[in-house]
């Protein structure tokens, strides 16, 4: 036995030296020089690309339809008297398909003008391919319209006077005056239009409550009886669908 141990031990001695080592894997992030300069183009047009894509959603709620339309559908499910029927999900969710529905020609326009000649490298008038800032420029054209369609006068020129803006066309207005005076118009607009969503539910509300106290059912919660008749008149009144209409109407 002790003679067998250093044979043992040597032999697995060359086994270990004969096994051919594997070590860990090395990652290396570092800055390395190129000669090719589109290189850095490319990597500054993904990163610009990633940042927006990581402010998508905020740019999708603040320059579209979004806004006013999940609005509307919370004044309709508060004038109910629903709580949380239908539930968020499904508010959230048709709020974006309407939403697309109605800025599918604005986008349409964005990939015929900016998307589309840009990937194709389309020759501009100076005899060059469009470049990325070019395109930027003309996506921002269609959205621009939209949104000038759909503010206030009133809120435009609350935020050009206090920015100091005289711009000498609507097409100059600059986004960053433009955008927070569409998100308030929007949000008058949303308001102005659940104000006539509560009044006949209201109304409802009133004619349950004295009908209740008249005939001395003071213990009777009124809306146990309200809700369901509320809930019948906009069944009746086809209510989803002339609110939808509605909605689509206001941005035509």
């Amino acid at each position: 036995m002790k003679k067998l141990l250093p044979s043992l031990l040597l032999t697995l001695g060359l086994v270990a030296v004969a096994v051919p080592q594997t070590g860990l894997p090395k990652i290396d992030i570092g800055i390395s020089p190129t000669k090719n300069p589109e290189d850095i183009s490319t990597s500054l047009q993904i990163l610009a690309l990633l940042t927006v894509l990581s402010i998508a959603p905020a740019i999708l709620i603040m320059t579209t339809a979004f806004t006013r339309i999940v609005i509307i559908f919370s004044f309709v499910r508060n004038a109910l008297g629903t709580q949380n029927i239908p539930p968020n999900q499904v508010v959230i969710g048709l709020s974006l398909f309407l939403t697309l529905y109605i800025m599918a020609p604005t986008y349409t326009q964005i990939n015929e003008s900016a998307l589309k000649p840009y990937f194709s490298k389309k020759i501009m008038a100076n005899g060059k391919p469009m470049t990325f800032e070019q395109a930027l420029e003309e996506a921002q054209k269609p959205v621009r319209a939209f949104m000038l369609k759909n503010t206030y006068e009133s809120d435009l020129n609350l935020f050009l006077d206090m920015r100091d803006e005289h711009p000498e066309t609507p097409e100059k207005v600059s986004l960053i005056s433009l955008i927070p005076a569409f998100i308030l118009s929007e949000l008058k607009t949303a308001f102005i239009i659940g104000f006539y969503i509560f009044v006949p539910f209201v109304i409802i509300d009133l004619i349950v409550g004295s009908a209740l106290i008249s005939m001395g059912m003071m213990m009777l919660p009124p809306t146990v009886i309200s809700m369901p008749a509320k809930l019948l008149v906009f069944i009746l009144a086809d209510g989803w669908s002339v609110l939808v209409q509605a909605i689509m109407q206001g941005f035509v």
